[in-house]
């Protein structure tokens, strides 16, 4: 028995595959805000790193000039996922609602999105990989749900249809 419960963590421990694990000197510079200032809007989001060495995405969501949405990307070299089924974050919210974006190669002009709820408190979200969206510009599309064995960018993004402001920490991105 005690070998089949180290085979299985071994397993477990091999499969995972981290995406960024925050810390006090990670390199920010491969992650981009981008808000609807892009179309004319008013929101404004910042992402850097806390005393504690974890990523803090916040801002100011404005509905002014038909804004409504703030996001931070990470483009990466392309990575293999084949064997992942779901994408896990531990983060800690401020109770809002927040998309997690994926996209398997750069050039796609939609991406992948799925919706998850914060409580306040520090959480591990798990987001099953083949519940994911194909979204551009709000609309969903219709083609099939994420299905890829690269991965090239993730996104947080906050669009809650409402003015707010919004606080996000995370701490470890990975794939199981």
């Amino acid at each position: 028995m005690k070998t089949l419960i180290l085979t299985l963590t071994l397993f477990t421990f091999m499969t995972s595959i981290t995406i960024f694990q925050f810390n006090n000197t990670s390199n920010l510079d491969n992650w981009q805000i981008v808000d609807d200032v892009v179309m004319g809007g008013k929101s404004n989001g910042n992402f850097n790193l806390n005393k504690d060495g974890n990523a803090v995405f916040s801002g100011n969501v404005s509905l002014e000039n038909n804004g409504g949405f703030s996001s931070v990307q990470y483009k990466f070299k392309p990575i293999a996922i084949q064997n992942s089924k779901s994408i896990n974050i531990k983060l800690k919210g401020d109770g809002n609602s927040y998309q997690f974006r994926l996209k398997k190669d750069l050039n796609d002009y939609y991406s992948y999105k799925k919706e998850f709820n914060t409580n306040g408190d520090w959480q591990t979200i798990t987001l099953q990989l083949s519940d994911f969206a194909p979204t551009f510009r709000g609309q969903t599309l219709d083609i099939p749900n994420f299905n890829s064995d690269v991965l090239a960018q993730i996104s947080f993004l906050i669009a809650n249809k409402q003015p707010q402001n919004f606080k996000l920490e995370i701490s470890k991105i990975w794939l199981d």
